[in-house]
């Protein structure tokens, strides 16, 4: 699809399963499992998706999934699909390498988001993407580097702490205007300084929603997760950014739904919900 001066591709970047109750985390699993069934173990289906953006001499990526780097500890916990996560099949799709990603917006760092930002190469942790710029914000950067005990095991230092060492960081203080048509929105209710680029066109834009709203199921206000650190913070974002998308005519773009890449919205009876499915 076109936005503006900008094309966008859904990229894949990894599948894996998460726990479905700590994806949901009040919702009652009667309720959320209509939506996306878990199997015996209680675990659902989830997709760590990209966002490739083309245009005005960029090939901007947004998120890099779940890199090559898991451990075969993790790859077990998460029944990671290790081929999902192949970077370099993912791009050739759109005839690109790793080497053609000018620039990579970060949203935040928890390791399903950023474990495609650094590779192994001759037995040292490298950027992946050696001729970009990674943009992460400032306030989420400081997060990772003194998280919490609830979210520390989130954080993974490999996944970031290279990118500076490289000197191809750059760390953004707030909203912004990042590249010409494409404004950066800041939520905190999931984790302090997350970013959501948001592609700007003449007749409606594309937000990206990362972990603010991970799959199309969570589009009820209060459908959200057990990961999320200010949960009445979110609840509050939900209500504020669901309500400019509705006047807006946003498409929103979801990073972990197992199916559904982006969705128009419109308002129902008691929640906003899907109005139809785009192909992206």
């Amino acid at each position: 699809m076109k936005f503006g001066d900008y094309e966008c591709f859904s990229v894949e970047m990894g599948r894996f399963f998460l726990d479905g109750g700590a994806m949901f985390g009040i919702v009652p699993r009667v309720l959320w499992e209509r939506k996306i069934p878990a199997d015996e173990k209680n675990l659902i289906p989830m997709n760590a998706r990209s966002l490739l953006i083309q245009g005005r001499g960029k090939n901007i990526l947004i998120d890099t999934g779940l890199g090559s780097k898991s451990s075969e500890k993790m790859i077990k916990i998460y029944g990671i699909d290790e081929d999902s996560t192949d970077i370099d099949k993912s791009l050739s799709k759109y005839g690109l390498t790793r080497h053609d990603i000018t620039d990579v917006i970060i949203t935040h760092l928890h390791f399903d988001h950023t474990g495609g930002s650094t590779c192994i190469k001759n037995n040292r942790t490298v950027p992946t993407f050696q001729n970009a710029t990674y943009y992460i914000q400032k306030k989420q950067w400081e997060t990772a580097n003194n998280p919490s005990v609830r979210d520390s095991a989130s954080y993974m230092k490999e996944n970031f702490m290279p990118l500076e060492e490289a000197g191809v960081l750059k760390l953004i203080d707030g909203p912004t205007e990042i590249f010409k048509g494409i404004d950066l929105i800041i939520t905190g209710g999931h984790t302090p300084g997350q970013q959501h680029p948001l592609i700007k066109g003449e007749t409606g834009c594309l937000f990206y929603c990362a972990d603010f709203i991970p799959t199309s199921a969570h589009l009820p206000v209060p459908w959200n997760m057990a990961y999320d650190n200010y949960p009445m913070v979110l609840i509050e974002e939900k209500k504020k950014l669901l309500s400019r998308a509705l006047k807006e005519n946003w498409i929103l773009f979801f990073e972990h739904d197992p199916d559904i890449a982006a969705a128009s919205i419109r308002q129902g009876e008691k929640n906003i919900e899907i109005n139809k499915i785009i192909s992206i």
